[in-house]
């Protein structure tokens, strides 16, 4: 366990690593307890560092043997790595390590899963494999030769040899350390080839246990239909022989972008229509597609250290994105984006974890793979691209991938080029990713002598991290409606680069209506009393016309939490308009029922000057959902039935939209008719997306034990099915009940709490049940605190990750409040804390 009070890194304090790799070459002979890692390393002195001090990072490692140019040296160790003198020249490092992958429950380096070895290298997981410059500006090209007992023994680049029980790989193109991959056990491939643009004909491969064959082939469509996308779009063609992904059960992250070798956690790889619902399978094709840009947006350019980490990942997050948007529909990811960003970024904006999208420093870098680093770093290349619009921004990229191609970069070349290829100022633009926060923008507007004015107000509230946050350049997507409904003017976009700025529209014959952030152009909050009802019924903006139901939504509800009142029928009867209009997708009609979530209810009240009450909270959404069951009661069957598919299940858009639609009208029906409808769909569903909708509306109804018992049985040898089966019922439990459900699965047979997915399925699930999760008992306090304090020794990275359920805890009453402080400071004194959790924990505990 590493110390529990580490330094503080800083970016301002970068140097280069005083020698360069100029090749690495590393034998394994794998044994679970005892794998034995050769290194021969070349290295050279650095012309550009000023500190020769050569320092290899190293944990939990037993060192054999070292020698320099075949030379034994007796190395200076610490709990850190090693130092070691070494003369001013090439020369060439040799060492020979002893790890244990089977007792590496933490899931960083070399360990096992299920008896198979893999690896999870990002991002600084390679120095528990050997001593190495771990850090992401120290680049070079690995041969690689595994001696295993194994069928299957692969690593980064092409193969190059093989026999009984050994193969070698070499990886032609220099990267660093934390994208080395390795995985060998009894696996079973599903085969295919693509050619790419330019001639390469390449073998693909998707390697998974055995008796998960059939849930390869949609993973291997999705990774062909993303290398075609990145040439098309892009001009990015693949660059080796052979691509692999590998599906692993125990796996923190969703996946990772090794060089040629990427690892899957199984849940974003495997699919099937019976195990698997059209969210899993659209999620399935984003996380492959993301994985795969990574070789050029990552692999092929990547950081120069990780201060850049939004580099690559604020950049694949929008590729995969617009990939998305081409492949289904471009209105309902920008929607689903939107919400997922108010949802998880906004929250870390306004609290103790707040930081910029380039972090001036950290303790521990797993705890900076945040929606702040991903999904604004995404939002920051979208305005980006909206400012230079869309052939400026692919000679921008071009020049981007011509000029760094092999580099490890930071957010100042990335810029420059921009600066370059369009002559633009970034200087400004660039506090988007020096500053903390959320920006506001406040409207005012006024109409005279057929000129028509809007008057625009930015600020953001200060930060641990930005005291005295400056004015951004935000690009307001703009348009006009005029008093019947038609396009006064089409959309703009307004640059807003001071405190408050007035910008004027002469020639409108009436007083126009202002469809504002048109596309979500930049990711603020907008404060605008706008004709929300007129914005439903009338807005040609996809994005503004569901941000409108949403706003009269929000208003509905915060009127009933400050004032009483009941469901605003502004919204009821425009959400009626909506679901009936076959005109549009079903599945945007389906995203326009949705409302705030209630966190983000608690986050406005608390804004308002209220203290929000989750129980409070709970019961208005659900007051207004049976509003809106009501008023549709004689349509919402003829609805239903028109949604149902008949023709064989595709995970396609098109399919995929009407079933949405369908099961947003079955949760309305169950409301009406106590879970019948849902219980025909149960019985009949040959899906998993129809029979997890049944089964969630049978337990909402109260009805669900039954089902519940005929899932588990019909799915126990599934793991990741399972996971539904864990997660719906916390999810689904009334508030009082939430935390008592959690409790008891963790002692069902099948809660293996040491597994990620397993884990935050269950305690997961139970920390994003707004309500459940704050009982006034406190029950779902003491019981996440309770697993943590578990969890912390055996998986730190995760357990400091899921410390976030507790960042929003001062805008609670004071009861709440000291019930949530007794529980962080019971975890911040268990003894030997990992310095990942102690980060989150004290972060979190001194806002």
């Amino acid at each position: 366990m590493r110390d529990a009070a580490p330094q503080t890194i800083y970016l301002a304090d970068y140097t280069p690593f005083g020698f360069t790799v100029e090749e690495v070459h590393l034998t394994f002979d794998l044994a679970p307890s005892a794998t034995r890692v050769t290194s021969r390393i070349r290295f050279a002195p650095n012309p550009d560092a000023t500190d020769s001090t050569f320092f290899l990072h190293g944990e939990n490692l037993s060192l054999i043997s070292a020698r320099i140019d075949g030379e034994s040296v007796t190395p200076t160790l610490t709990a850190e790595g090693l130092t070691c003198d070494v003369p001013n020249m090439p020369f060439l490092w040799e060492a020979e390590v002893q790890i244990d992958p089977a007792a590496n429950t933490a899931l960083e380096g070399l360990y096992q899963s299920n008896g198979m070895y893999c690896t999870q290298c990002e991002a600084e997981g390679f120095r528990k494999i050997t001593f190495y410059p771990d850090r992401p500006d120290v680049m070079s090209t690995f041969t690689v030769r595994i001696n295993g007992p194994h069928a299957t023994l692969l690593s980064n680049g092409n193969p190059v040899a093989a026999g009984d029980g050994w193969a070698e790989w070499h990886d032609p193109w220099p990267k660093p350390a934390y994208l080395f991959a390795l995985v060998a056990g009894e696996l079973v491939a599903h085969r295919d080839t693509f050619t790419t643009s330019e001639g390469r004909h390449v073998d693909l491969a998707l390697y998974v246990r055995p008796g998960d064959e059939g849930k390869c082939a949609f993973g291997m469509e999705a990774l062909k239909a993303s290398m075609t996308w990145d040439e098309e779009v892009y001009g990015r063609a693949y660059d080796l022989d052979v691509f692999n992904i590998v599906a692993v059960d125990d796996f923190n992250m969703g996946a990772m972008e090794n060089k040629g070798l990427n690892i899957f956690n199984a849940s974003a790889v495997l699919a099937s229509p019976e195990t698997s619902t059209d969210m899993n399978f659209e999620r399935i094709e984003a996380i492959i597609a993301h994985e795969y840009f990574h070789n050029w947006t990552g692999n092929r350019i990547t950081c120069r250290d990780w201060f850049q980490l939004c580099l690559k990942e604020g950049l694949t997050v929008f590729r995969d994105s617009q990939f998305t948007a081409d492949m289904r529909s471009e209105p309902v990811k920008r929607i689903s984006d939107v919400i997922d960003l108010r949802g998880r970024q906004f929250p870390e904006d306004q609290g103790p974890l707040a930081h910029p999208v380039r972090p001036e420093s950290f303790q521990e870098i797993n705890n900076f793979y945040t929606a702040t680093v991903y999904e604004k770093g995404a939002e920051v290349i979208r305005m980006l691209k909206t400012l230079v619009g869309d052939d400026a921004y692919a000679k921008a990229l071009d020049l981007y991938f011509d000029r760094h191609d092999g580099q490890a970069c930071t957010i100042e070349d990335w810029l420059a080029v921009f600066t370059d290829a369009t002559g633009r100022d970034l200087t400004q633009f660039k506090r988007w990713y020096s500053q903390a926060g959320t920006p506001r923008v406040a409207v005012s507007e006024s109409y005279e002598d057929n000129t028509y004015t809007l008057t625009f107000a930015q600020s953001t509230p200060p930060s641990a991290t930005t005291a005295d946050p400056q004015p951004q350049v935000i690009p307001l997507a703009v348009g006009l409606l005029a008093p019947d409904g038609s396009e006064a003017m089409g959309t703009q976009i307004l640059e807003l680069t001071e405190a408050s700025q007035t910008f004027s529209f002469p020639g409108q014959a009436a007083k126009p209506v202002p469809s504002i952030l048109r596309g979500f152009s930049a990711p603020i909050v907008l404060d605008h009393g706008a004709d929300h009802a007129f914005l439903l019924a009338h807005d040609t903006d996809p994005f503004t016309r569901w941000e409108a139901a949403r706003n009269l939504a929000r208003t509905s509800l915060m009127n009933t939490l400050t004032k009483g009142t009941v469901p605003d029928s502004a919204w009821l009867d425009g959400i009626a308009k909506v679901l009936s209009d076959d005109s549009l997708d079903p599945a945007y009609r389906a995203l326009m029922l949705g409302l705030p979530g209630q966190s983000e209810l608690a986050a406005d009240l608390h804004r308002d000057g209220h203290i929000p009450d989750p129980d409070t909270i709970w019961t208005a959404v659900t007051n207004l959902k049976q509003a809106l069951s009501d008023q549709m009661r004689d349509d919402l069957a003829d609805l239903y039935t028109a949604q149902q598919v008949t023709a064989p299940y595709r995970p396609d858009a098109a399919q995929a939209g009407k079933r949405t639609l369908g099961n947003a009208m079955l949760s309305l029906i169950t409301r009406q008719d106590g879970g019948d409808t849902a219980q025909t769909q149960y019985d009949a569903a040959d899906n998993m997306t129809q029979q997890l909708a049944a089964l969630a509306n049978l337990i909402r109804a109260g009805r669900g034990d039954a089902a519940l018992a005929t899932f588990e049985a019909q799915w126990k040898d599934d793991r990741l099915v399972m996971d539904k089966w864990f997660g719906l019922q916390v999810m689904e439990a009334k508030p009082d009940d939430a935390a008592d459900t959690a409790k008891a699965l963790t002692g069902h047979a099948d809660f293996n709490w040491k597994n990620p997915n397993r884990f935050r399925a269950t305690l997961g699930a139970l920390a994003g049940h707004h309500a459940g999760f704050h009982a006034k008992d406190g029950s779902g306090y003491t019981l996440l605190a309770d697993w943590l304090i578990q969890l912390d020794p055996v998986n730190p990275q995760t357990t400091a990750r899921m410390c976030a359920a507790f960042q929003t805890w001062r805008r609670y009453d004071a009861i709440r409040q000291s019930m949530i402080g007794k529980e962080l400071d019971r975890i911040a004194s268990t003894p030997n804390l990992s310095r990942d959790t102690t980060e989150m924990i004290t972060r979190i505990r001194e806002a």
